[in-house]
């Protein structure tokens, strides 16, 4: 970084202690500006760097909820509104026993480019909590998203802030909290949460969007350099939502999806994963993985070593954060990997993404790769808004075109900037600047 970023980054670590995964989220993009700086002095005369770092709202809140032995519980609720300036603020809620301020930005950070990217009209935000969904009944689940939403309602709004879910947060829990809305408000915005069931407001593909997203991102990458995902074998991990849709779309497309993981561990299965089975495991029952292994004779539960040492052509860390380090690169170097598409949010460490572009890996950040989710969201919007329903395919055929022309635009951005091929640079550089052209339209507010 040339000497005014890292002034600016300076800045950013000094305002913001101790909070590990915005610094790498900001430096991530700050170490593409150079030459946006250089081609455009007015983002220095009007502070852009500083304005973009700061959130224009950050909201921390006390949840307090009864569990089924009748003890009060606390937790504490977050909601980083971080940039509204091409729409309203848009992005998911995590609930997650990691989760802090310093989580939340870093989600909220990215989100403003990812949407940027997606050519829809909406800005950034993240929420959530460090409650545990997986540790709780059903009952407790919804005492606490009920108590959630009696805070956070106050700031939501379909033309304000529309969250979605994340990890921890899927369709029941949407469920609750839209129900709880709607309970307080006493109206029936439907605009004001996505990942709605589809019987009361939500979208088709909303589910699998952003694991399609993901591949088709991957599939329209590959094609860019004479390549096709037929034949080829691939790693997926995590085996959530974004994972599972990832796992049918890749297999859909004639790739073998050989390995998919949990916190746990992971799973290797030779004759390719089996969609439904992992389904019923994970999203029925809210199993283990190592539980789909023990139902599956082709398939080895494994605790030691690590997923990424599989041979594979293809890798979509779909999991979390920093889940991907330098040394599991090196392994998926060293054994022929050709492509790698972030699924997650920042899963691959700086030394791993380092370690791609040095070998000539085609890689994906996840603000391009993995916008699928939230493009879908903005179409569950459209469609609420028109009082209207789209059908399966029509959703689907939308989905691929804007993961096609977000490809498109990070390398148009790439190749204008002289870094040709080089996705990350492309990706940050597209989304950074219309998000600066906005705030210096809009003045200093």
């Amino acid at each position: 970084m040339d000497s005014q970023l890292e002034d600016a980054y300076e800045a950013v670590l000094k305002r913001n202690s101790g909070e590990a995964e915005f610094h790498q989220a900001v430096r991530e993009i700050f170490e593409s500006l150079g030459p946006v700086l250089e081609k455009n002095p007015q983002y220095v005369e009007a502070a852009v760097l500083s304005r973009i770092c700061e959130p224009e709202r950050q909201i921390i809140f006390r949840v307090p909820w009864v569990d089924d032995k009748g003890k009060v519980r606390i937790n504490r609720g977050f909601r980083v509104e971080y940039s509204s300036v091409l729409g309203p603020y848009k992005g998911g809620l995590r609930f997650h026993p990691s989760v802090y301020l310093g989580t939340i930005k870093f989600l909220g950070f990215e989100q403003v480019f990812k949407n940027a990217l997606t050519g829809m009209p909406i800005g950034g935000a993240k929420g959530g909590s460090d409650f545990d969904p997986h540790d709780a009944s059903e009952d407790e689940v919804m005492r606490f998203c009920q108590s959630f939403m009696t805070e956070l309602y106050r700031h939501l709004g379909e033309h304000t802030d529309v969250p979605a879910g994340d990890i921890g947060v899927g369709g029941r829990e949407i469920g609750f909290l839209f129900g709880q809305y709607k309970r307080i408000t006493n109206r029936h915005e439907s605009g004001v949460l996505t990942g709605k069931g589809l019987t009361w407001g939500g979208s088709l593909v909303r589910t699998e969007a952003t694991g399609y997203g993901a591949v088709f991102f991957v599939q329209r990458m590959l094609a860019t350099n004479g390549r096709s995902l037929d034949g080829l074998r691939v790693t997926v991990s995590g085996s959530g939502n974004v994972a599972i849709y990832a796992i049918e779309k890749a297999q859909d497309l004639g790739a073998t999806v050989v390995a998919c993981s949990d916190s746990n561990g992971y799973v290797v299965d030779e004759k390719g994963i089996d969609v439904a089975l992992l389904k019923q495991v994970k999203e029925v029952e809210r199993a283990r993985i190592s539980e789909y292994a023990a139902r599956r004779d082709s398939a080895t539960f494994r605790t030691d070593g690590s997923i990424w040492d599989t041979t594979v052509d293809v890798a979509l860390p779909c999991a979390t954060q920093n889940e991907l380090n330098g040394q599991a690169a090196a392994t998926l170097i060293r054994n022929g990997v050709v492509a790698v598409a972030e699924g997650a949010n920042m899963p691959c460490t700086p030394e791993a993404v380092h370690a791609f572009h040095d070998a000539g890996v085609l890689f994906a950040p996840g603000k391009a790769s993995n916008a699928g989710g939230v493009a879908t969201s903005a179409l569950e919007m459209q469609q609420n808004a028109a009082r209207d329903s789209w059908d399966f395919d029509a959703t689907e055929a939308r989905l691929q075109q804007i993961m096609a022309d977000i490809h498109d635009r990070c390398i148009e951005t790439a190749d204008a900037y002289g870094h040709p091929g080089d996705y990350v640079m492309g990706a940050n550089i597209a989304g950074f600047t219309k998000v600066a052209d906005a705030v210096i339209a809009m003045g200093v507010v």
